[in-house]
């Protein structure tokens, strides 16, 4: 590919600290997990936002989290309809493949997509409503969530469409027949989790009390 150039100097040198460093004073760990291959617990569904390190987050080592980040973290419903699905594709390897015992849905504050699904649904983004937009025909996932905050105050509202993100989310894996099975034979279990950038706080969501609780 004659457009593909040489990394950045500073990301060149930032991998030869880590592999003088990191790397070097744990390469038994790093040839063990190359030779056995990945066995994480858990898949992680993040956002794509760069201010959002799940790893750091929860201290998680090399090969703990099998991490997949799309924008604003949803997942769509069960659709095999020959398209190309990179999210489905995903939950398919970690549940059928990989076998993880968890997966988190991981949602966060001030989030752009959300932002965007809000502008549009609320007729204040045409770009996104344009066919051609990637950003917007991804974000109609999160539309059911939207009607059900449509009504909030406006200083409420984003938030909760936040969560409703992570919601849709886990209500769509459950349209998947593998991750119900999974779920139903006591093999997995989904988990809902929001996260406050600027406080560092984090958010469950509990069924039993129909909302968002700290951890």
């Amino acid at each position: 590919m004659e457009k593909s150039k040489p990394l950045p100097n500073y990301l060149v040198q930032r991998f030869y600290g880590w592999r003088a460093t990191t790397f070097a004073d744990n390469k038994a760990w790093y040839r063990r997990l190359a030779e056995s291959g990945q066995h994480p617990r858990a898949m992680v569904i993040s956002c794509c936002d760069s201010r959002v390190h799940v790893t750091s987050i929860f201290g998680a080592d090399e090969g703990e989290f099998f991490i997949h980040r799309n924008i604003a973290s949803l997942v769509p419903a069960y659709s095999p309809d020959g398209e190309p699905h990179g999210t489905s594709a995903a939950v398919e390897y970690a549940v059928q493949a990989l076998k993880v015992a968890h997966i988190v849905v991981l949602g966060h504050s001030n989030c752009g997509g959300v932002k965007g699904c809000h502008d549009m649904c609320s007729g204040h983004a045409p770009e996104l409503e344009d066919r051609s937009s990637f950003v917007g025909r991804w974000m109609d996932i999160l539309r059911p969530g939207y009607e059900r905050v449509r009504d909030l105050p406006d200083e409420r509202r984003i938030e909760a469409l936040e969560k409703e993100a992570v919601l849709v989310s886990l209500s769509n894996l459950m349209t998947f027949p593998f991750v119900r099975e999974a779920v139903e034979s006591d093999r997995l279990t989904l988990h809902g989790l929001w996260t406050h950038i600027g406080e560092g706080g984090l958010e469950q969501f509990v069924p039993a009390q129909g909302a968002f609780v700290p951890v």
